[in-house]
């Protein structure tokens, strides 16, 4: 079982519409750890896919400190007869020789640094990658660029993506069991939102947010640059996040991937 693999992604096309915003409708998330499935559940709704958030939440579960991992997410919709790609900037987790070196078997490769890392959030992530490579999932290592989100925007496919909400934000990192924002203890925090949308005459991305207390938008969507959003998810590698994730069903039209 390997990974797909692409050594340059640019995914620019001349014909591109200048602005797409794809009817993405998120519920706000009931509680502090439950965004991740707050956007799963709005991308299954995109899809004409339409059941409680509750039962959403409960399928995927929640880590020992709570939230969750993008691979959780996607393993709900693999067992759910979708499609599932995650294009991973997580070096804690994967080596970038693994999608670069012919022949290598990736789940081979995670079961023994398994052997070697005790850390309890690798653990359990590595947990969900086996079973999401098991389950059919791909995975992707690609330069992450303006151009890789268009591209996937314009095959009309939402992206739910792991990042920073400190960088995303700007807000203070958080200390303590109540996330209190505290500039000196505090670390940083993780967050999942949706990238429903791209305007490329002014290089923003339009940013579904399961969050009603964002700082940007009480409605929960917003335009931001996309070279903020683009370094929000480079840096969720601090939370154990920097990942985008497409969920779609199997009967959408194949398209070459970018």
């Amino acid at each position: 079982m390997h990974a797909d693999t692409n050594q340059d992604v640019q995914g620019r096309a001349s014909d591109a519409a200048d602005l797409l915003q794809l009817p993405v409708r998120i519920l706000p998330q009931p509680d502090e750890t439950t965004c991740g499935p707050t956007c799963l559940h709005a991308v299954y709704r995109y899809w004409g896919d339409d059941e409680p958030l509750t039962d959403v939440i409960k399928r995927t579960g929640r880590l020992e400190h709570g939230g969750t991992f993008a691979v959780f997410l996607a393993c709900d919709a693999l067992r759910k007869g979708y499609r599932a790609t995650i294009y991973t900037y997580n070096l804690n987790v994967f080596d970038p020789v693994w999608f670069t070196e012919p022949g290598i078997d990736i789940a081979q490769r995670l079961q023994r640094q398994r052997e070697h890392k005790m850390d309890y959030r690798l653990q359990h992530a590595t947990n969900g990658y086996l079973e999401f490579l098991k389950l059919g999932g791909r995975l992707r290592l690609v330069d992450l660029s303006r151009y890789l989100i268009r591209a996937i925007l314009r095959r009309r496919m939402p992206i739910i993506t792991g990042l920073s909400s400190t960088f995303l934000y700007r807000a203070a990192r958080e200390y303590g069991p109540d996330d209190t924002p505290d500039d000196v203890r505090g670390l940083p925090s993780g967050h999942f939102v949706i990238i429903g949308g791209y305007d490329r005459e002014r290089r923003k991305v339009f940013v579904v947010d399961p969050y009603q207390q964002n700082p940007y938008d009480s409605a929960q969507a917003y335009w931001l640059s996309v070279d903020r959003v683009v370094n929000a998810i480079l840096l969720g590698i601090v939370t154990h996040d920097a990942n985008l994730l497409i969920i779609h069903p199997r009967c959408v039209p194949r398209q070459e991937e970018p």
